[in-house]
């Protein structure tokens, strides 16, 4: 893949209560039906940076599409979800610990040692972007030479490019590989002060993110990376990993057959033709 992880709580604003707490001896006992409804909550947990319409910010209006296909198959069965945004890298290695349960927005060449369902929650076009009035056009890795690449740490974007990017990553005359929570933000910045040559994207992710930010001057695609499927993946170490990809693949493809999936996207203003 592509290419991607993932971001709080604010304090009350109350002014404190003018009453004291009760000591220990008048306090009363905790419920212990509450306490044994919130020890049986299966909560899953997953993680990525925001890589919206798939995924966007934590705790947003639209967590995005594939947040809310998995909460709307998850539920049913059961489960909570919650979703929070780390880096791309992080959230993987965060989900290889047994940290989180899963990651969202990724592509099988991203942790081909994670559970995958066999339905995919998305598809991805990754597109070369350049700044508007370049005129080069991406025809394989051959094609980048004296240009200055930029890519987000821990991303897969084709086999051919990431090959590409693993041989040069010590040379950031060729390739500059970004991190942090806004990665997207910073390569269109780059491009946009011609400090970059070339930025490759998902199709849906640059478009919405050059929609949401008016003040973005329009980028050029450059040609067609890769096409692919997107996929929340588990974590390869956990024993409920293959039965929640099960779940998520079966669930996935009820939604498909009874048109919900075509509701969800249609939201952000998606299809899947």
């Amino acid at each position: 893949m592509l290419a991607a992880l993932l971001l709080a709580c604010s304090p009350s604003d109350a002014p404190p209560s003018e009453t004291a707490p009760p000591t220990s001896e008048s306090a009363s006992p905790p419920d212990t039906d509450v306490l044994s409804k919130e020890t049986d909550r299966q909560v899953i947990t997953i993680g990525a940076d925001p890589w919206c319409p798939h995924n966007c910010k934590a705790g947003s209006e639209q967590e995005g599409y594939m947040l809310d296909l998995a909460r709307e198959v998850f539920e049913a069965e059961g489960y909570e979800v919650e979703y929070i945004n780390v880096s791309w890298a992080r959230a993987l290695q965060m989900t290889r610990e047994g940290l989180l349960d899963a990651v969202v927005g990724a592509f099988q060449t991203d942790a081909p040692d994670f559970v995958f369902p066999s339905e995919p929650q998305g598809r991805s076009k990754i597109v070369m972007y350049t700044p508007s009035d370049s005129e080069w056009r991406y025809r394989g890795p051959a094609s980048l030479e004296q240009k200055k690449l930029l890519a987000i740490n821990g991303y897969s974007y084709s086999t051919e490019l990431d090959q590409y990017i693993n041989r040069h990553a010590d040379e950031p005359s060729r390739v500059w590989m970004l991190s942090g929570p806004s990665p997207l933000n910073r390569a269109i910045h780059l491009l946009d002060q011609h400090r970059a040559d070339v930025f490759p994207e998902d199709v849906y992710v640059m478009t919405w993110a050059q929609n949401v930010n008016r003040n973005i001057h329009p980028l050029r695609r450059g040609g067609v990376v890769q096409q692919s499927d997107i996929y929340i993946a588990f974590a390869p170490g956990k024993a409920e990993s293959g039965k929640l990809a099960e779940l998520l693949s079966s669930g996935t493809s009820r939604l498909r057959e009874n048109g919900r999936m075509k509701e969800i996207l249609a939201d952000y203003g998606l299809s899947e033709d």
